[in-house]
């Protein structure tokens, strides 16, 4: 009897590899029209971006941009920082508020404090109507009081 013998592992790769090859050409053959017709696309939108900058240097370009407010700047006078002082003795837990001003809202909050005494915040949230902040402070330290600052980031 006639007995078929199956191709060895190498054959199989090197077949898979002639036509990953062949195909290759013949798609890179296929796209060297469009990138040439791209480039002159590409030219042709570069001198109309310069028409519209009327012959201006970069360094002219950015001073005029610097002197313009722009989204940057005028987020930056949104957002103010309110402080308010606070100070544990140790061992103790308190609630603190800081509040923002008429019209803004606290958008998030923390301290900062200065000392031996390990303080952790056990709750930091909006106040219900979302006028400030309010924090749950813990001094965990049997010896050192702790003292420092609160804040809140509000937004007009």
């Amino acid at each position: 009897m006639f007995k078929r013998h199956l191709p060895s592992p190498a054959i199989v790769i090197s077949v898979i590899a002639l036509f990953v090859a062949l195909s290759g050409t013949a798609v890179a053959a296929g796209v060297v029209p469009l990138a040439k017709r791209a480039l002159t696309a590409d030219k042709a939108k570069v001198s109309d971006n310069a028409k519209k900058l009327g012959g201006k240097t970069a360094a002219q370009l950015t001073s005029e941009a610097a002197a313009k407010p722009g989204p940057a700047s005028s987020a930056a006078g949104l957002v103010t920082v309110r402080t308010t002082p606070f100070s544990l003795n140790p061992n103790q837990g308190q609630m603190y508020a800081i509040a923002c001003a008429a019209g803004e809202k606290a958008l998030s909050g923390g301290f900062v404090y200065d000392g031996d005494a390990l303080v952790q915040s056990a709750d930091s949230a909006p106040a219900t109507d979302g006028a400030g902040w309010r924090m749950y402070l813990v001094n965990f330290s049997d010896e050192s009081g702790a003292s420092g600052t609160l804040q809140a980031v509000c937004l007009r």
